[in-house]
């Protein structure tokens, strides 16, 4: 565990409907579903009460790009919610590729036994857990943090 950062980290899936939230232990064992917030206006304020909840070092949102690595309109509402959500929090938010994360959430919950439509309330958090871990095992590995920081809108001179 050469060069991991000791604390909690909140992992968030931003989706158009849903918001998925995870969160790890301190040591970064294991991820483990929150819950899943609707997306709405007060999505940002939610999270902030959870993150009041846990404490955590950083938020981690997942960055969905395509295939070959290029933004989407979702890459830019990922990153303008991650922007928000460190304003509103004051926490710092990394940005991790999320490639193939929803994929990943259902095909878990398919090998458990469940169906696509009895999954779409937990899909999120699951992918939420699957990013989060993601973030937390490259860390491990590499000693440096997955990702990159969030852009902030600048404070006026």
């Amino acid at each position: 565990m050469t060069g991991f950062r000791r604390g909690v980290r909140l992992g968030v899936d931003v989706g158009r409907a849903r918001v998925g939230v995870s969160r790890c232990d301190p040591d970064g064992m294991l991820a483990v579903p929150v819950e899943t917030v609707p997306r709405t206006d007060a999505s940002l304020q939610r999270l902030a009460e959870i993150a009041k909840e846990y404490e955590p070092i950083e938020f981690v949102v997942g960055l969905p790009v395509n295939m070959h690595g290029e933004d989407t309109p979702s890459t830019t509402d990922a990153r303008d919610f991650a922007s928000a959500l460190a304003v509103l929090t004051s926490i710092p938010v990394r940005l991790v590729d999320e490639r193939l994360s929803t994929v990943s959430a259902h095909a878990a919950l398919r090998s458990s036994g469940r169906t696509q439509r009895n999954s779409r309330s937990i899909v999120d958090q699951v992918a939420a857990v699957v990013l989060l871990q993601h973030a937390i095992d490259t860390e491990k590995s590499t000693g440096s943090p997955a990702g990159s920081v969030a852009p902030t809108p600048e404070e006026p001179a």
